[in-house]
């Protein structure tokens, strides 16, 4: 097949100061993909070349919605197929398949076509509110801490969401249209924790790291935090007005 397309209607361990990576990312690139569609693999290994640009935040988001073609997901969050479908409606066109780009939150392009992924880039960042805001996060005293500037517009709310994220997973693949197939996906999201609502003042978010563990992983499996300062609600999110990494959790020490 040439790509999975489906339509909907409706939408840590860490004690020590780390310095803030990637201080002025020009895109967050969200992945949409599946271990049970066989034109994902391709969108899997550019989204790892596409990772080693310290301009970027990559994120892979395992859809669980192909999960009846005989494979069940091992990465799989049903809030990722959730935020997907929210995308979709957002935008207004239903257009929901994998595997998708979704760039800084507004523009989506077929995951496996480099060159339309960094128009998509060129293209959001002509709106001078995209990553306008330059967010700061660390990590010291076993919990991380998100600061977001006062705003200097009028774009003034914003959810800020919290990413654990494991950087390289390998999969091996027992049935489906990968049958047989060992995988590997980079920058995998386990979970996305709301901080809180930006207001337009400047504002202080912070989490235990004890805290974020949920689910089949531990502080042990993630190597780094990702921060996202969006414009919207999580039912319809709009562009990416801010976002930060740091290097987190995982370490000989755990």
């Amino acid at each position: 097949m040439t790509y999975r397309h489906v339509t909907f209607a409706v939408a840590f361990a860490c004690t020590s100061m780390i310095a803030p990576a990637c201080a002025e990312p020009r895109a967050v690139i969200e992945l949409f993909t599946s271990q049970g569609c066989s034109s994902c693999p391709a969108a899997d290994r550019l989204l790892g070349e596409l990772s080693r640009d310290p301009s970027l935040v990559t994120m892979s988001l395992a859809v669980d919605y192909w999960d009846y073609l005989g494979w069940k997901d091992t990465l799989a969050l049903h809030g990722h197929s959730d935020r997907q479908r929210a995308y979709a409606e957002a935008r207004g066109d239903r257009e929901v398949y994998t595997p998708q780009i979704v760039v800084n939150g507004v523009v989506h392009v077929l995951g496996s076509d480099k060159a339309a992924i960094e128009k998509a880039i060129a293209q959001t960042r002509r709106n001078p509110a995209v990553l306008a805001l330059p967010v700061n996060m660390t990590v010291a005293d076993g919990k991380v801490t998100v600061n977001v500037p006062a705003a200097k517009d009028d774009n003034r709310n914003a959810e800020v969401w919290l990413c654990p994220v494991s950087s390289k997973v390998s999969v091996d693949i027992g049935r489906g249209e990968n049958h047989g197939r060992t995988l590997t996906y980079h920058n995998i999201v386990r979970r996305w924790v709301k901080l809180g609502n930006w207001t337009g003042k400047a504002q202080t978010f912070s989490m235990a790291l004890s805290e974020i563990p949920k689910g089949d992983y531990s502080l042990k499996d993630i190597d780094h935090l990702d921060v996202v300062v969006q414009s919207g609600v999580a039912a319809k999110p709009s562009y990416i007005m801010g976002t930060a990494s740091v290097a987190c959790c995982a370490s000989p020490a755990n």
